[in-house]
């Protein structure tokens, strides 16, 4: 099922009308009765929606690159203080955007495609309640139900990114061509109550064939998104007159924490225990596009392998076309250098997540191999060429789809509104399993008796532990912005890096060298070197074509000491001076942000919709 298209019915979906903010269908003589009336022609109509996903200038290389950046957890790596005021890329992500910005100015872009998106599915949705039988006709009714959902993920982006947007929930006609922004509130209510309707409609994961696939939507995905939806309309936001949560009564906090509790309580109860499934598992699944349903993956933005850069972005860098890729890429976003050291030492997840290292230019015998990065420009190690089992060959694509979400997403919403609602005794049953699969069972006995102190301490835990759990995955800015701690947030990781740099603080007891040791041999081999690795030693161990790569790093950890550094010189390891102001300097921390990001929460609409829009759209 991986990566199959559907030839969309864009030309046989009669629209034909231009919009001041999105690019509509070209317009056909095909009538819509005898599309929706055919399951096989609707379906295609309805998958036909994903090829506004995956545009150049859409989520592709646009919005999934951009949204996230930057955070407490994530950046742009490479920035420089010299680089910033671009008016490209970097003002994007360090809340500096403008209307003319150079990435996104144009017709074509992320804002555009979406709204491109939404016609073609009000044209589905349309079209199937009116020639569809959906009422005695399963499959179809489920058709619907994933018309209504795709639909509502693109509002939602469409929220994240730009605040309150036009909104178009029926097709274009010559008297809806120019609308104003609208209030997201009622983009909010109109969503939930789709979701609502759309889970009467869709499968469960494997309940169908349809629904065998994470690139399918389900029953689950409809309800952890609509929970997701419930979240970010409960909670703060940047409005005209300030941050503030919503004045509607029908979004009521409470309200809100209610539906996201029994959202993700039925999806609970509908999958295995997440503690079961290895966190690692979930990444080298992604990675070797493995879509089965069932897992933890609950849905996925499907890419073809010409599309989609997601590895491009967020994987480890390839400096070198090599062994495992013929696209040298990688490496572009990662994590901030002070993540590593928010993870106790024994959390599984530290490693995979945060990667010190790349993959190196120079190729020996046609392989390439790790070495050090540098501090100021980590990798994300959730997703690597590495692991997958194709070799990418597009020099912009990767072909890796994105998960839009996942089991421990539930899990953690599930928490944070349980102990909302109930308070933590009762909330805990929902974060344990995510420790479970992390950590050591007493540091999770410890952890958890500390954060069930009180509602507040437990609050806490969640805001740490969604940041552990989930960066470089695109959740961490918008779950600042509606827990209006955006700025908090932003201010502390400055802080702590300029600390780290002068191993001050938490970090005092930093040796400031980090020591490697790399080698290629053969796997039978494997056990002798690593028996001789120190106690404490990051270590990345990758096994490809009966080979295994072997790259040692000492001096990272809490506990690593220069004496036996010093001694591992005459095992063949190399020293590198890892900390310090030079290494990561004042000017490269500030450029985290350059404005407020309380006060730039979002991005203006661009310039060139604001000028087409008969005088409706302004951005102020």
């Amino acid at each position: 099922m991986k990566k199959l298209f559907y030839i969309p019915l864009l030309a046989l979906l009669a629209c034909g009308i231009s919009s001041c903010d999105m690019e509509a269908p070209s317009q056909s003589s095909m009538d819509s009765s005898l599309i929706f009336s055919q399951y096989e022609m609707a379906e295609a109509a309805v998958m036909g929606i994903h090829q506004s996903f995956g545009e150049t200038n859409s989520y592709r290389g646009r919005y999934l690159p951009y949204y996230g950046i930057n955070s407490d957890v994530e950046w742009i790596n490479g920035l420089e203080a010299s680089g910033i005021n671009d008016g490209g890329k970097n003002d994007l992500a360090t809340y500096n955007a403008q209307p003319s910005n150079s990435q996104m100015n144009t017709d074509n872009n992320a804002y555009a495609k979406f709204y491109e998106g939404i016609e073609r599915a009000n044209k589905a949705i349309e079209g199937i309640r009116a020639y569809g039988n959906y009422e005695n006709n399963p499959d179809m009714a489920h058709l619907l139900g994933e018309a209504l959902t795709l639909r509502a993920v693109i509002y939602l982006d469409l929220i994240k990114g730009w605040g309150d947007v036009p909104a178009r929930f029926s097709s274009i006609t010559s008297e809806t061509m120019y609308l104003p922004r609208a209030d997201r509130d009622e983009i909010y209510k109109q969503l939930l109550a789709d979701l609502l309707e759309a889970e009467n409609y869709v499968y469960w994961p494997n309940e169908s064939n349809i629904t065998q696939t994470t690139e399918r939507v389900s029953k689950a995905f409809v309800k952890a998104l609509r929970a997701r939806i419930a979240l970010y309309a409960g909670g703060y936001s940047q409005r005209a007159d300030g941050i503030r949560l919503s004045n509607d009564p029908d979004l009521d906090r409470t309200a809100m924490y209610t539906i996201v509790r029994d959202e993700c309580l039925d999806v609970i109860a509908q999958y295995p225990n997440l503690a079961s499934l290895p966190f690692k598992d979930n990444f080298t699944n992604l990675c070797r596009d493995v879509v089965t349903a069932g897992q933890e993956s609950i849905w996925e933005i499907p890419f073809s392998e010409g599309r989609g850069r997601v590895l491009y972005t967020l994987g480890v860098e390839h400096q070198a076309k090599d062994q495992y890729t013929q696209q040298n890429k990688g490496g572009v976003n990662g994590p901030l250098p002070t993540l590593f050291y928010d993870y106790d030492v024994d959390d599984i997840r530290r490693n995979i997540t945060c990667a010190p290292f790349r993959w190196s230019q120079t190729l020996t015998n046609g392989r390439s191999t790790q070495e050090l990065a540098s501090l100021k420009e980590w990798n994300f190690g959730k997703l690597r060429y590495e692991w997958m089992s194709r070799i990418v060959t597009s020099t912009n694509d990767d072909g890796v789809n994105w998960q839009y979400m996942r089991l421990a997403d539930v899990y953690l919403m599930a928490a944070e509104a349980v102990n909302e609602l109930e308070g933590p005794a009762n909330a805990a049953q929902y974060m344990r399993p995510v420790l479970e699969r992390a950590l050591p069972s007493d540091k999770v006995s410890a952890y958890m008796n500390t954060a069930t102190a009180s509602k507040e301490s437990f609050f806490d835990a969640i805001v740490e532990q969604r940041g552990l759990e989930f960066a470089g995955e695109s959740l961490r800015k918008s779950d600042l912005i509606r827990w209006n701690l955006l700025k908090t947030k932003l201010d502390e990781a400055k802080t702590k890096m300029k600390q780290l740099a002068r191993r001050e603080g938490k970090y005092a007891d930093l040796i400031d060298k980090v020591y490697t040791y790399q080698t290629v041999v053969n796997e039978g081999e494997a056990s002798e070197i690593v028996n001789a690795i120190p106690a404490g030693a990051y270590t990345s161990i990758e096994t490809i074509d009966g080979m295994t790569d072997i790259f040692v790093i000492y001096g990272l950890n809490y506990g690593d000491t220069e004496t036996v550094g010093e001694t591992l010189l005459d095992q063949g390891y190399t020293s590198t001076t890892w900390l310090g102001t030079d290494k990561l300097e004042d000017a490269k921390v500030d450029v985290l942000y350059v404005n407020n990001p309380d006060e730039n929460q979002y991005w203006p609409i661009w310039q060139i919709f604001v000028d087409n829009s008969n005088g409706m759209l302004t951005n102020d």
